[in-house]
């Protein structure tokens, strides 16, 4: 294969992305590769959070609330005429054990992580059918696979990621919409800068490649999900967690 082919196969341009939680960490690192790779990247994010980098479109849209989910992608239509990719990064943590855990610590998580997730797709897959084809991207996390002490609300908003995922990747298939899921697992970001030296120790033990992830780590594996290199892969998990769950 030539070296101009292989790097049509990696290129977006012309391609129309969007991309939630843009202003994370997870978030702004796929921002970036996919605008470096040519796409027109959209990033959504609650009206208060900072501006995304480089030269990407900011909309302001709580993903929670359904009406305001519609009249983003209205408006995406509108201003753009196709959507291509949709990357979901929005999420949130509450921690606590079982019995200790507030109702309402459940209910955010569960609606900021899934629910959202569910309205997003609901709402694009018209555009996305419209465009030809399409690639969607869930970021779960390793313990929505394995469970984790003291995210009982986490790890099932990533556990039903995974299943919605799974779901919408046989739904979409007959119209060339990929949709597949990365379950990263210890990266380097704003969520876990506070989360306990004893918790950062265990992540790191658990690697076979004896360290720490990056956001870097999972945008790359991102691009290649939202590219013509992944052309035949869909309804997949992609654990990017350097050998911390292996099964």
């Amino acid at each position: 294969m030539a070296r101009s082919d292989l790097l049509s196969l990696v290129s977006l341009t012309g391609k129309v992305a969007l991309v939630t939680g843009g202003s994370g960490g997870i978030g702004s690192a796929v921002v970036d590769l996919l605008f470096a790779a040519g796409a027109k990247v959209l990033s959504v994010d609650l009206p208060d959070r900072s501006e995304p980098g480089g030269d990407a479109v900011r909309l302001p849209c709580d993903l929670t609330q359904p009406p305001q989910v519609h009249e983003l992608i209205t408006r995406v239509g509108k201003d753009h005429g196709r959507l291509d990719i949709v990357v979901h990064c929005a999420g949130i943590t509450r921690d606590s054990v079982l019995w200790k855990m507030e109702e309402s610590a459940w209910s955010e998580v569960l609606s900021v992580n899934l629910d959202s997730a569910f309205y997003l797709l609901k709402e694009a897959t018209p555009l996305l059918r419209k465009a030809g084809a399409g690639a969607v991207v869930l970021i779960s996390s390793i313990n929505g696979q394995r469970g984790k002490f003291g995210q009982a609300n986490y790890a099932a908003s990533k556990a039903g990621l995974i299943a919605l995922g799974k779901t919408a990747a046989k739904e979409l298939g007959r119209f060339q919409i990929r949709v597949n899921v990365v379950a990263p697992g210890w990266i380097e970001t704003r969520m876990t800068e506070g989360i306990s030296d004893k918790f950062r120790q265990q992540a790191l033990d658990e690697s076979a490649l004896g360290r720490l992830g990056q956001t870097d780590d999972v945008a790359r594996v991102v691009l290649f999900l939202c590219s013509e290199l992944s052309s035949y892969v869909t309804g997949q998990v992609v654990r990017v967690d350097g050998g911390q769950l292996m099964a």
